[in-house]
């Protein structure tokens, strides 16, 4: 049996099809107290003036948050220090009509991302209320369709809604990232409590706002994330409550 060495002399990766690889990124965040999604206005063929999610082709030095971290920088001019996960990889063949493409794609979250800049192969960069989308590309309406509802479930179980808040918050504020990315009202006394019930969830500053609210009320604790990383009671959302009762 030849050695790694002899095998690799001799092969040919030519003999087989060849495929790419690009990352695709579902970048999220909360402005005017609505769920916003980072979308690029592709400038270049394939479907050229059509949005996008940001992304693009992996180098082959880099890894793969690399690459999802560069091509949100290049493409929106956005940071790319902010929370960034593996959300899905997408193969269906004819996906991309450039030839046969993977795509891995990733989820990005920050509050109060400002507003972008295009860069490199993008004409536009803008910031699209999830539930006024325009026409998307390629098979981006599916992967951020999936994006959303992995945002949505992730709220349940785990603290992500800390990340689209500042380094303290009030739990009214933390109730709007709820909202927001739900999509639904909730109650501010049942949400208040569930949250100060679930262990290392949110911890108190012992600090409170400056003033008090809109209608002269009394300031507000601050609290900061806590140490969980799973929510245990979980906070359901409204829907889900109805069908585990």
């Amino acid at each position: 049996m030849m050695n790694e060495a002899e095998f690799l002399t001799g092969y040919d990766p030519r003999a087989y099809p060849a495929v790419a690889v690009t990352v695709d990124v579902v970048a999220l965040t909360i402005r005017e107290g609505a769920l916003h999604v980072l979308l690029v206005r592709r400038g270049e063929q394939p479907h050229a003036g059509r949005w996008a999610l940001p992304g693009g082709f992996i180098r082959p030095e880099e890894d793969l948050p690399q690459a999802a971290a560069r091509e949100l920088a290049e493409e929106t001019g956005l940071p790319g220090r902010i929370h960034i996960e593996q959300l899905a990889s997408y193969g269906t063949p004819g996906r991309d009509p450039r030839m046969r493409v993977v795509s891995v794609s990733y989820l990005a979250f920050a509050p109060g991302l400002p507003d972008p800049r295009a860069g490199t192969d993008a004409a536009d960069a803008a910031w699209h209320r999830v539930e006024r989308l325009p026409d998307l590309a390629f098979d981006h309406a599916r992967i951020l369709g999936e994006g959303l509802e992995r945002a949505r479930s992730k709220l349940e179980y785990t603290p992500l809604a800390t990340a689209f808040t500042g380094e303290t918050f009030t739990v009214s504020e933390l109730r709007s990232v709820y909202e927001a990315v739900w999509g639904v009202p909730l109650h501010a006394g049942n949400f208040h409590r569930k949250v100060l019930s679930v262990p290392g969830f949110v911890e108190s500053t012992g600090e409170t706002t400056e003033t008090g609210g809109a209608r002269g009320g009394p300031r507000a604790k601050l609290y900061r994330a806590g140490d969980a990383r799973l929510l245990h009671p979980a906070l359901l959302r409204p829907a889900r409550e109805e069908e585990v009762r």
